[in-house]
């Protein structure tokens, strides 16, 4: 097996022979002949083990026999002990994914912090394909059967294409040794199950099952790339980057067939899964929105709008009368002029003593009106914008400049006349917004 190892590295994961490597290593046979390659290959690895201390003695038995298994390759060895059960109460969670968070969220860590550059795990091609079977009883679309991948982001698989057969005979043949985990054979959880009931009888019914399997699901993943290549082409066409918001035409949209995979092929990486509500968008009134734990999609005439949920703050900020520079949220200059030259949307002109400093900088709210320069009487600022047809994100990222609790200057699109410099005007004050 070692020679196949280091062909695959060397054919399909180069990057691996001169980086900084983590080999996440439970003490379990895979773990243990991952370990035993990466160190024979000469990779640059160290050893991560997690204590989760669901298993009392046997817990702690495990992680005695990394930090010897270390020693034996001549390799250092990281550590971290959870108080798992804890965790998941704390989060109202399963015991199977408080251990999968922490451990991830430890390993992130290291990789962030510790100057590591990848992270090896031991899944091997029996995972992948308990998984393929895991995802098809639970209803999936074709990223759930492409199975495991080999590299997904930071994290590296290694042994994907060898199966738990060819692990157990490598170990067997070096003597090497390793720890068994008892609740690898508690039929109580899907994938032991699967492992130990379902997959021995698709054997059983057919000899070359494994092999026949991995074939298909090598197709299935020639497919997903196609499919993605193709979402990728539709994107590059519907979704418009304006800044901080996406928008994506809607009638285009709507013409593509069948909707529903294209709505889910589009728009899943931002972390929707109400695709009825989505689907829904389409023909809503404007203002309308699907919320994802990191995103919203909002309804807008003939857009969809999607942006990245970012988190509230003090929106208000004093503009002081010595001050010459605000540099945020905004960019603000004020200086005193001796004369109005020409104004226009990022300049404006003001009678200093019809100010009420410090002036304050705010987000605009529901109820607020003003006196639009250039106009007759005052108007309801939504109104301004819905017939300046200002879309509904870019109305909540519009700054007014108020003195008291009266709007100076809708800043880079409409100053109130109220403040207009004229024949009484001792002092003027010019302000720019810097964009």
């Amino acid at each position: 097996m070692l020679p196949q190892f280091k062909a695959h590295l060397k054919t399909n994961l180069p990057f691996l022979e001169k980086s900084r490597l983590l080999v996440a290593c439970s003490g379990g046979v895979d773990s243990v002949v991952l370990a035993h390659l990466s160190v024979q290959t000469g990779l640059d690895v160290t050893l991560a083990h997690c204590n989760f201390h669901l298993r009392g003695s046997e817990s702690d038995g495990d992680e005695s026999f990394v930090r010897n298994l270390a020693k034996e390759l001549g390799v250092k060895v990281k550590v971290k002990s959870f108080n798992t059960k804890k965790f998941a109460d704390q989060n109202r969670g399963s015991i199977q994914m408080a251990a999968r968070e922490l451990r991830y969220e430890w390993f992130d860590e290291l990789l962030g912090t510790k100057g590591f550059e990848y992270l090896l795990t031991a899944h091997h091609a029996d995972d992948s394909l308990e998984t393929f079977l895991i995802n098809l009883s639970r209803g999936t679309g074709i990223d759930g059967l492409s199975g495991i991948p080999v590299q997904n982001g930071k994290v590296v698989r290694p042994l994907l294409d060898f199966s738990q057969k060819n692990i157990l005979d490598y170990a067997k043949r070096e003597k090497l040794q390793w720890r068994e985990d008892s609740s690898n054979s508690d039929k109580k959880y899907l994938r032991n199950k699967i492992r130990l009931e379902i997959v021995p009888k698709l054997k059983e019914l057919h000899p070359s099952f494994p092999e026949n399997f991995k074939k298909t699901q090598h197709h299935l993943q020639d497919t997903n790339i196609l499919v993605r290549n193709h979402l990728h082409e539709i994107k590059s066409i519907l979704f418009a980057d304006d800044g901080d918001v996406i928008r994506v035409a809607i009638e285009p949209l709507k013409k593509l067939h069948p909707i529903e995979a294209y709505l889910y092929g589009l728009f899943k990486e931002y972390g929707f899964t109400e695709w009825d509500d989505v689907k829904g968008l389409l023909g809503a009134m404007s203002g309308k929105e699907v919320r994802s734990k990191t995103h919203r999609l909002l309804k807008d005439r003939e857009y969809l709008l999607l942006s990245e949920i970012k988190s509230s703050g003090d929106h208000t900020y004093p503009v002081h009368n010595k001050k010459t520079m605000l540099k945020s949220p905004i960019k603000l200059q004020m200086e005193k002029v001796e004369a109005v030259e020409k104004p226009g949307p990022n300049t404006i002109y003001l009678d200093k003593e019809k100010l009420n400093f410090p002036l304050v900088l705010r987000n605009w709210q529901k109820g607020d009106y003003f006196y639009p320069y250039g106009m007759k009487g005052g108007k309801k600022l939504s109104k301004f914008f819905k017939d300046e047809k200002i879309d509904v994100f870019s109305k909540e990222k519009q700054w007014l400049l108020c003195s008291n609790d009266k709007i100076v200057w809708v800043v880079g699109r409409r100053a109130d006349k109220r403040f207009k410099v004229d024949k009484s005007t001792q002092t003027i004050i010019k302000i720019t917004f810097v964009a």
